[in-house]
């Protein structure tokens, strides 16, 4: 009995043993590739920094208002959120390289889909970027429109107009890389639908009298044309 129990006790670390060797090499493949990527995210994101520097894009966020706003979401400067967006990029992927190289099961896929991910990722910050300078856009128009107009709270008017443009324009970067595509969607429409709404309501509230006054205008204060006596039979 002693003898059988030391046979499956030698077994046992002789099978943990040889296991341990051929797993051994892969961990540390797998902590050079991670080392390796994250020298180069670094690097990356650092070669981002400067040649954004070098382009003035700082001065160009200046003065489409991308930077007023990623100060009011607390988010870095554009060139240094750039440079982190950049070494995550790197890094993640380097990262998922590694997790590869061990060879669990269910991970196999992991590097191909992130790689396939990134042309969809980097569309929906084109779409983000494009979508704020149009809401900056829209935003002084309508605000120096208002102001023209002598409005009462023409911010206010600019302001939602902003709003409006920038949820329209995350719905759509959240839809390009397919994160919760229905739940964006139904969400998007009831918002969209309850702005209407309150809009409409708005309106027909505060909007009532000068509405009334303007069809006694068109339909009731107009002169009846002059009549010359005679009738039609």
């Amino acid at each position: 009995m002693a003898e059988m129990f030391l046979d499956i006790l030698r077994e046992t670390w002789t099978n943990y043993a040889s296991a341990a060797r051929a797993f051994l090499p892969r961990v540390l493949a797998m902590l050079s590739i991670v080392l390796v990527g994250w020298l180069l995210a670094l690097v990356f994101g650092f070669l981002t920094r400067k040649a954004l520097g070098w382009i003035r894009l700082e001065k160009l966020s200046e003065r489409t208002g991308t930077a007023e706003l990623l100060k009011e979401a607390d988010l870095p400067p554009a060139k240094h959120l750039a440079g982190t967006v950049v070494f995550w990029l790197v890094f993640v992927g380097f990262l998922l390289s590694g997790l590869d190289a061990l060879g669990f099961r269910g991970v196999e896929g992991l590097f191909s889909d992130f790689v396939r991910f990134i042309p969809r990722l980097i569309v929906a910050v084109l779409v983000l970027l494009v979508g704020f300078l149009v809401a900056n856009f829209a935003w002084r128009a309508c605000l120096l429109a208002g102001v023209n107009a002598n409005l009462s709270a023409p911010r206010l008017l600019a302001g939602g107009v902003r709003v409006l443009i920038v949820v329209l324009t995350a719905a759509m970067a959240l839809d390009q890389i397919g994160i919760a595509r229905g739940v964006v969607l139904t969400a998007f429409a009831i918002a969209f639908g309850a702005v209407m709404l309150a809009l409409a309501i708005a309106f027909g509230v505060a909007g009532a009298p000068l509405a009334r006054r303007l069809v006694e205008d068109q339909l009731v204060g107009k002169e009846r044309p002059p009549t010359d006596g005679m009738s039609h039979l």
